[in-house]
């Protein structure tokens, strides 16, 4: 379960973040999760919620924007999207393996909420 040190780095990143600058709680934080990634977000989630006790983030909100994988096919130009927890391979308009990823990979802090 990868989630777990998913969930570790998120909240040693905004931890460090905080001491950083000054802060002294963290209400909540937001991160974006593309499905191409593989994360799962309710695994991910639960691990948050253990780990983050006896931090400063320990009444810490998760807030998990999953992003959907898209593409463009290299052949026929199109682009696609799709909802699918996996990367897809194949363009599902004219079949080509030929296909290049636009999202669907980040995994990344785009908000926190502070005090």
């Amino acid at each position: 379960m990868h989630e777990a040190s998913i969930a570790y780095e998120l909240l040693n990143i905004a931890v460090n973040e905080c001491h950083k600058n000054g802060y002294k709680s963290i209400d909540s934080i937001k991160v974006v999760v593309g499905r191409a990634t593989g994360v799962m977000t309710d695994a991910l989630l639960f691990a948050f919620n253990v780990l983050k006790k006896d931090t400063i983030a320990k009444n810490a909100k998760l807030i998990i924007e999953e992003l959907p994988v898209r593409g463009v096919c290299k052949d026929c130009g199109k682009e696609f999207e799709s909802n699918e927890n996996y990367i897809i391979f194949e363009c599902p308009n004219c079949g080509s393996f030929s296909v290049n990823l636009l999202s669907g990979k980040e995994l990344n802090i785009t908000e926190m909420e502070v005090s």
